[in-house]
């Protein structure tokens, strides 16, 4: 039986190498997976993969030709992004990953923000 930890390290693998690829709307798909069942919960890694896949709507929106939607989005997970700072736990080198990755496409997907 999978248990939560690999749930959350598979996710996380799939939203990067989507997020690499440019399919957005997949990255948003692969971390709902593990953030929808617990959205409700009081807990900083669940805001924290909320903001990441407001990135990965952000992204999507901009292809689409949306860019006042992307903005919304992209703010959401500007205010997310703050709490891996005191997160502690496992998997905290690969939210630092994430969001060198995100950070990284923001300057590809969108160079003039």
């Amino acid at each position: 039986m999978e248990t939560e930890f690999e749930r959350i390290t598979q996710a996380c693998e799939a939203f990067s190498v989507s997020l690499e690829e440019g399919r957005y709307y997949d990255a948003h798909e692969d971390l709902e997976a593990i953030w929808f069942p617990k959205r409700f919960e009081d807990n900083k890694e669940v805001k924290l993969w909320k903001g990441f896949i407001n990135a990965a709507v952000s992204f999507e929106l901009i292809q689409k030709g949306r860019p006042k939607p992307s903005e919304t989005a992209w703010k959401t997970y500007l205010k997310y992004r703050p709490l891996l700072e005191g997160l502690e736990g496992q998997h905290c080198s690969t939210y630092v990953r994430i969001v060198q990755l995100i950070e990284e496409k923001r300057g590809v997907v969108c160079p003039n923000s």
